[in-house]
């Protein structure tokens, strides 16, 4: 008799469940807490809720959906040249036998970008083409979406000059006549995401190695791993050698990345002067380089896309064809992540952010720093689930949790770096931030196949950070 296999939930419907879960949580605490600031959510509150995650009144969300449309159709027309696969399969005859060297350097530098800029909703991807060539390389997919999502996630966790986390919660704390010293922010900003990295870093590696030694021991379902046999284990030609042409177009696939990164990076917040000239041409006056966002991002995938179409003498209708076709592949990541604001947009609607905060904030009040430090930590989590962007979580929280964290003496340079952890920690799995949703669903990982793995990881990873916020808050 055959084993039926139990069908997992869909990152849709978890995503709604939590939107409805925060509909009744805004109903409970507006009838038993009076004067709260919290309206109950409507049925059209609810509904809207999710449709306004696309919209900008989610913070970037029609631009981000554009951003990730447009990446769809520049990995259709790079993917019809079959230089990605052809190159993926080169790289991994390569360094056979060194495939941890290649795991390990890849996860840090996406943990730079993370402590950097707070690399994010960039990630998505990346998840896909890590994954098929972790795939080629004889690991499985999860390995692919763990280096992206682990690498990048940990950066973030420990900011250093990221100007959406560390630096906006300075912003955030000087506007209310709070100082800070950076130097010492940025100091336990590295320790927390070096020692991040490292743990991180040695799960991945522990389960590459298990999964390259035995298929057998896989996290991936049999769906799943189904699905890895037909989408991501075809077309890796041991032997194939990349052609002139093709070698072409990956230096110019990897040059579209490039760009991107050093458009995204606010090069002024760092003293250094943004580029101008050719990038004000392309992307309009008053767009150097360093002031890009999504929108921007958009423009040059779709420029390369057209760039790479050239080379490969493509003709205008199989162009248009390849790139539709790419962007098709990535509808599901669009409606996730929009889905995913959709619970933010609700918080926003209702006022159950603001509420929240000030509720925290009168729970730590009066504690000693010994305490203070892993109870703001753990405070932080729930908050950080329900509003998972870093940007709106530290224009939200820090003008209270400042002061609060001032008046009773202790480092307002390590309650940044506790915000700072404790949400970044929450993206590492939460439902709620939709680049990793997004992520996954390229990859074709269940949630919750992905948390099968990740939990044991993120537990270390919170119990190194609360030992070492609590450390800084008594010494500094």
């Amino acid at each position: 008799m055959e084993k039926k296999t139990r069908k997992m939930l869909s990152s849709f419907t978890i995503l709604v469940i939590i939107i409805l879960a925060l509909a009744v949580v805004s109903w409970i605490v507006a009838a038993a807490v009076p004067g709260s600031g919290v309206a109950a959510a409507s049925f059209a509150t609810i509904i809207r809720s999710v449709v306004d995650g696309f919209s900008d009144a989610a913070g970037s969300g029609a631009d981000l959906i554009a951003f990730i449309f447009c990446i769809g159709g520049f990995l259709g027309i790079v993917n019809s040249t079959g230089a990605l696969d052809t190159g993926i399969a080169t790289l991994v005859r390569k360094l056979h036998g060194r495939e941890e060297i290649l795991i390990a350097a890849v996860m840090f530098v996406f943990s730079v970008g993370g402590t950097t800029y707070g690399m994010c909703e960039e990630t998505v991807p990346f998840y896909i083409m890590l994954a098929a060539t972790m795939v080629a390389a004889g690991m499985d997919t999860l390995t692919g979406a763990l280096i992206v999502a682990l690498g990048a996630g940990v950066g973030v966790l420990g900011s250093t000059i990221n100007p959406f986390c560390t630096m906006n919660a300075v912003g955030a704390l000087e506007s209310v006549g709070i100082s800070v010293d950076v130097g010492k922010m940025i100091a336990l900003g590295v320790v927390l995401w070096i020692s991040s990295y490292l743990i991180a870093l040695y799960f991945v590696l522990k389960y590459a190695k298990k999964v390259k030694a035995d298929k057998g021991s896989t996290f991936l379902s049999l769906q799943e791993q189904k699905v890895q046999e037909e989408e991501f284990s075809k077309g890796f030609v041991v032997d194939a050698k990349l052609t002139g042409k093709q070698k072409l177009v990956l230096w110019i696939f990897g040059l579209s990345f490039a760009i991107m990164i050093c458009g995204f990076l606010p090069w002024e917040d760092y003293g250094v002067m943004a580029f101008s000239g050719w990038s004000e041409v392309i992307m309009g006056e008053g767009i150097p380089m360093g002031y890009w966002y999504f929108d921007e991002g958009a423009v040059l995938f779709f420029i390369m896309s057209i760039v790479i179409g050239f080379i490969a003498g493509m003709k205008e209708d199989e162009f248009v064809k390849k790139f539709i076709a790419g962007s098709a592949d990535l509808i599901s990541v669009a409606f996730i992540i929009a889905v995913a604001r959709g619970a933010t947009v609700l918080m926003s609607n209702t006022g159950l952010g603001p509420w929240l905060v000030n509720v925290i904030a009168g729970i730590l009040e009066g504690v000693p720093g010994f305490i203070y430090a892993p109870l703001a930590y753990i405070l932080y989590l729930p908050l950080s689930f329900l509003v998972p962007s870093t940007s709106g979580l530290s224009g939200l929280s820090m003008p209270i949790m400042g002061p609060v964290t001032a008046q009773l003496g202790f480092s307002v340079e390590v309650m940044i770096l506790i915000f700072s952890a404790a949400n970044g920690l929450i993206n590492l799995f939460a439902p709620t931030a939709g680049a990793l949703m997004g992520g996954l669903q390229t990859a074709k990982i269940s949630y919750p196949t992905y948390m099968k793995f990740a939990l044991k990881p993120i537990v270390v990873i919170g119990i190194v950070n609360i030992i070492i916020v609590t450390i800084a808050m008594m010494i500094l």
